[in-house]
């Protein structure tokens, strides 16, 4: 008699929508390794195709509305997703899409990395899709995760201060209708990294972390991703949150440099220790 073998449980499903990055380092491929690394089945949509390397982006086209709606519609159609996870959405219409479609999934969280521009300052959002992700994709966000210059451009859309400071900015983006608001410090003139988490009635939790040298192609989808994932097994927001920072930092120290550009984090980093210990 052959053997017989018992299905695997399912790993939690996680949807990303996000852009095409053909060097590995952010976009979808960023979403895809980390949410393999922390255990869950990386669903995708590709909402644009850029034309990038380590340094930075040259081109992006964005991929036709109702084609990131069909992809979309199909795997939700097919199979039960635990966790929608937004990056670099392409267009003011397929942000339009992708708000009509989440708002068929309430119960399912959302995390939304606002990708206004590249690490070089390459710009990916206009004003058009700004005004469409404050009108259309926050107030449906479970979890926002800007860093500080993407906060202050959110939440400065429609006003004239130009000295908002971040726990102003964090009230102005849940004021919009999402959950929490966490702002990354990276960019600030702080000793060490400040993470502040923000919900609708104000400061939550802040994380700090040593600065790390060398600058990081992939972050931010790092952590938007990773706390995709911690949010798929079902922790609760401030326990997500924090885990899905150590998982990033712990990436990023392991980063490496293939090219001539930023450095790449290592979401596999737990997989080349465990490879450094066998050969020992």
């Amino acid at each position: 008699m052959p053997p017989i073998f018992a299905p695997k449980p399912t790993p939690p499903l996680v949807l990303s929508f996000a852009a095409s990055d053909p060097s590995g380092g952010a976009g979808l491929q960023a979403d895809v390794l980390t949410l393999a690394s922390m255990g869950c089945h990386p669903l995708s949509v590709v909402t644009a195709i850029t034309v990038q390397d380590t340094a930075g982006v040259d081109e992006v086209l964005a991929i036709d509305a109702e084609w990131v709606a069909d992809q979309a519609r199909m795997l939700l159609e097919d199979v039960p997703v635990s966790a929608f996870k937004l990056g670099m959405l392409g267009s003011a219409e397929s942000i339009a899409m992708i708000a009509e479609i989440l708002s068929d999934y309430p119960d399912i969280p959302v995390i939304l990395d606002p990708v206004l521009a590249s690490g070089r300052g390459d710009e990916f959002a206009n004003d058009d899709m700004i005004a469409a992700m404050r009108d259309m994709l926050i107030p449906q966000t479970s979890i926002l995760t800007p860093n500080s210059h993407e906060a202050r451009r959110l939440a400065l859309f429609e006003s004239d201060e130009d000295d908002m400071d971040l726990a102003a900015c964090a009230r102005h983006l849940t004021d919009l209708g999402c959950e929490y608001v966490l702002i990354t410090g990276t960019h600030e003139a702080t000793p060490r990294v400040l993470n502040s988490l923000y919900d609708a009635n104000g400061h939550v939790q802040t994380d700090a972390w040593d600065r790390l040298p060398g600058s990081y192609h992939g972050s931010g989808c790092t952590l938007a991703a990773a706390i995709a994932a911690t949010l798929a097994y079902g922790q609760d927001v401030p326990a997500a949150v924090r885990e899905a920072q150590n998982f990033t930092y712990e990436a990023l120290k392991a980063a490496f440099r293939p090219g001539m550009g930023q450095y790449i984090p290592e979401r596999f980093f737990w997989a080349q220790d465990a490879q450094a210990e066998g050969n020992g």
